[in-house]
């Protein structure tokens, strides 16, 4: 066994039986949205909370669906990996647990599919890729954002030629998490019908470390558009940060200056900014702002020698004319033409099923066909690697004054 996993496919596995590890809120709605694709079954549950165990056997019965098998406890993970009656883990835990939970689900010969970023450190984006080419079994990242309607209009403009030889892009996640980082707490009356992470996991983790911890949603789109991995690859990256300002303050207001959350101390930046040279000479910028008050962005931009896209909101300039954008009609007509294939078969239904606008169902419906097919994963495990990595990276550069950092070619085996 062995060998690289560029264009692996495996036999076709008609019937696929998914294990959940992490039924929280992610797990839960994976449950249902999962139930309704053909040829899917989850069989296997595991947490470290028995009521959300429950819940999740809660969610399949409301689909018509078998109660699955569960597991409980910190390791259940593992009795999932070891569950005869699985093909596929997805995994859906805290960040600390994705790389114990694949590597397990490996290991045990099971393909599994990682929320992101899929890996914190750069050591581990190794050990998965490592452990991918060793076992042969696909590591499918859940980044649901390369499934978006305008990311798949963009993907296609872009390989169809629309917007020219493509030179720069832009991705972000600009999302103000600060109320729901403490959604647990007393006293919080911001997203009360929601409930805040396990254990307060980010809270701590924005305690301790700076840079961006969540990159793949920005960058994943745009890797895609410029085909990394594929002909390019990522060469350095330059981070900063701003100043943490934006959950201290959040918390002195909701709380009082004297609670344990305003005197806490937070080292993540309200902003972190990185910037992306790639050894085709192309360049990306990605954002990560979490506690800023400002409204939801991904802002997706991808410019060309013919044409620029750019999103919230999509907006489109082409030559002749490229000083201003596209008008209304001329934007719909241009999205009428090139609309992805799977935005075509499935979107409606897509937005019918839910998941972050249809974006969640889209890209399970897409793993679960090419697995069912035999065919190569749009996005593999170098992928999964190369967009988590900027974790380390990015916090690497910012503590050493921004300096430049290479990015490791996971595709490539230039371990560093």
């Amino acid at each position: 066994m062995g060998g690289t996993m560029q264009g692996f496919a495996c036999a076709p596995v008609e019937r696929v039986r998914v294990g959940i590890v992490g039924v929280g809120r992610r797990g839960e709605w994976a449950a249902k949205r999962l139930s309704k694709i053909p040829g899917l079954e989850v069989t296997a549950l595991a947490d470290v909370e028995e009521y959300r165990l429950a819940e999740g056997n809660a969610a399949l019965k409301s689909e018509g669906r078998a109660e699955a098998r569960t597991y409980l406890g910190p390791e259940s993970y593992k009795a999932v990996a070891d569950d005869p009656a699985v093909d596929l883990v997805y995994i859906t835990a805290p960040w600390p647990v994705h790389v114990p939970a694949a590597v397990a689900a490996l290991e045990a010969g099971r393909h599994c599919a990682v929320e992101v970023p899929c890996a914190m450190t750069v050591e581990d984006c190794w050990r998965l890729v490592e452990t991918a080419e060793k076992v042969r079994r696909h590591l499918i990242p859940l980044e649901n954002c390369c499934y978006g309607e305008e990311e798949l209009f963009a993907l296609n403009l872009c390989r169809n030629g629309v917007l020219g030889e493509l030179v720069h892009g832009e991705g972000a996640y600009i999302h103000n998490l600060a109320a729901e980082n403490f959604a647990e707490v007393d006293g919080c009356t911001y997203f009360t019908a929601l409930r805040g992470t396990w254990n307060r996991w980010r809270v701590k983790w924005n305690q301790i470390h700076d840079g961006n911890p969540y990159p793949t949603h920005g960058l994943g789109p745009i890797c895609q558009y410029m085909g990394i991995n594929r002909g390019d690859r990522l060469e350095r990256v330059v981070s900063m940060s701003s100043r943490q300002a934006g959950i201290t303050a959040f918390a002195t207001r909701q709380f009082g200056a004297a609670s344990p959350e305003a005197r806490a101390s937070y080292k993540l930046g309200d902003v972190n900014t990185s910037l992306f040279h790639t050894a085709k000479g192309r360049t990306i910028m990605i954002q990560h702002a979490v506690q800023s008050p400002r409204p939801y962005s991904r802002i997706n931009l991808i410019s060309g020698t013919e044409g620029t896209l750019c999103g919230y909101p999509l907006r489109v300039a082409l030559l002749p004319d490229s000083d201003k954008w596209l008008k209304d009609e001329e934007l719909a007509d241009l999205k009428e033409k090139y609309m992805h294939p799977l935005e075509r078969e499935s979107g409606e239904l897509a937005k019918k099923v839910g998941g972050h606008g249809g974006m969640d169902f889209k890209m399970d419906l897409r793993w679960a066909q090419c697995l069912q097919r035999g065919e190569p994963m749009d996005a593999d495990v170098y992928d999964a690697a190369t967009w988590s990595c900027l974790t380390e990276l990015s916090e690497r550069s910012v503590s050493a004054g921004s300096m430049p950092v290479d990015v490791p070619d996971f595709a490539g085996k230039s371990r560093m």
